[in-house]
């Protein structure tokens, strides 16, 4: 996990650079300012590799050393339950429909933007729930 915070932080400093080089040249060079499209495009993609940075270090900080971080670290030495996870779930399409129809209805018509926020909506309700209902109840 530290190699992983690591790779993270420099990525996001150089998307910073990039970011700022990318605003100036397009702020300079275009006839209406600043292009509205990729700038806060590159923005998002810096502050997402600094959020990963950011939460692969306080994990590096909360938890032991993993097999990765350690120079003789073996693959075998990471197995092992990766998470709890329901074999036989239609949450997961229902929430890829509700995803599809939010995309499509941007593109298409606002209408089936709303059939999708309905479809998402289910999805992640069914899944965030799933576990508290039916023969998985605790």
């Amino acid at each position: 996990m530290r190699a992983t915070a690591k790779i993270f932080w420099i990525l996001g400093v150089f998307f910073l650079i990039v970011t700022i080089a990318y605003g100036l040249l397009t702020g300079y060079f275009e006839p209406l300012g600043i292009e509205t499209v990729g700038f806060p495009a590159m923005i998002a993609l810096t502050g997402l590799a600094f959020m990963i940075a950011m939460t692969a270090s306080l994990a590096v900080r909360k938890n032991d050393l993993g097999a990765s971080d350690e120079e003789d670290g073996d693959l075998e030495s990471s197995a092992g339950v990766q998470g709890s996870f329901s074999p036989y779930s239609w949450a997961p399409l229902w929430a890829a429909i509700g995803g599809a129809l939010c995309f499509l209805g941007v593109a298409a018509g606002w209408w089936i933007f709303a059939f999708g926020i309905l479809f998402a909506a289910y999805g992640v309700l069914l899944w965030v729930l799933e576990f508290s209902r039916g023969q998985h109840a605790h």
